[in-house]
């Protein structure tokens, strides 16, 4: 969890995704329509991104992708940040 520690800090937004998620683009999209800008760390891209897939599933993102850290807190994935959404809780997050 150090290595994902390091990755998030001091970001206000960071994404975890793989390029070939369809999931990850649309979440991605949505919060981008929000105005973040945020850091998206493609997995299947990096050296690196099976160690960080494992951290990830050890927070409890299951599936692994996408995995949302708003202000540096893990928020969640998919399922999560819709529901955020559809109470109109994502936007002020984002803000």
């Amino acid at each position: 969890m150090e290595m994902i520690t390091r990755m998030v800090n001091d970001k206000a937004v960071v994404i975890f995704s793989k390029s070939t998620c369809c999931l990850s683009h649309s979440i991605m999209s949505l919060i981008r329509n929000f105005g973040a800008n945020p850091i998206v760390y493609e997995l299947d891209e990096m050296t690196n991104g099976i160690q960080i897939e494992r951290e990830l599933l050890q927070l409890g993102c299951q599936p692994s992708v996408p995995a949302v850290f708003i202000g540096q807190q893990f928020i969640g994935g998919s399922k999560r940040i819709m529901t955020l959404h559809l109470r109109n809780e994502l936007g002020p997050m984002l803000k």
